[in-house]
């Protein structure tokens, strides 16, 4: 048994619609779950628990979505890095928001970005290496 070219590539652009449908779900989790936590909040608002749903939205479901279009499959590496990143940034705006919420500050909040960008640098430079190196 064989795979041909057409299936593994079609198994690629299925796998960029999953991430896409799956992001995209994160999203609506995330925007669901920041606006019953405000709303138990007692009127207290803050900005990264209301705009959490953006990252996988913007991060994830979009990029994603345009690799289902041009029917580009990244490195399952790449992949894994890259969703890293997006959890990595959710969970720093939603663990923000509810310190915010609840009024203190924590200085360990600062890891979440950094290892966003950390993960992101990663997955940028695999799949550098791969578009070039072959």
């Amino acid at each position: 048994m064989f795979i041909s070219v057409t299936e593994k590539r079609n198994s690629g652009n299925d796998r960029a619609m999953r991430n896409c449908f799956g992001c995209i779900c994160a999203a609506v989790f995330l925007g669901l779950f920041g606006a019953v936590y405000e709303s138990f909040s007692h009127e207290v608002y803050s900005p990264f628990m209301m705009y959490a749903f953006g990252v996988p939205l913007v991060l994830g479901a979009l990029p994603y979505g345009i690799m289902a279009l041009r029917r580009h499959t990244p490195r399952r590496l790449t992949v894994n890095l890259w969703d890293s990143m997006i959890a990595a940034l959710s969970l720093g705006c939603l663990m923000q928001g509810a310190l915010e919420i609840y009024g203190t500050t924590n200085k360990l909040v600062i890891v979440y970005p950094i290892l966003g960008g950390v993960f992101a640098a990663a997955a940028v430079s695999l799949a550098f290496m791969k578009r070039f190196g072959e």
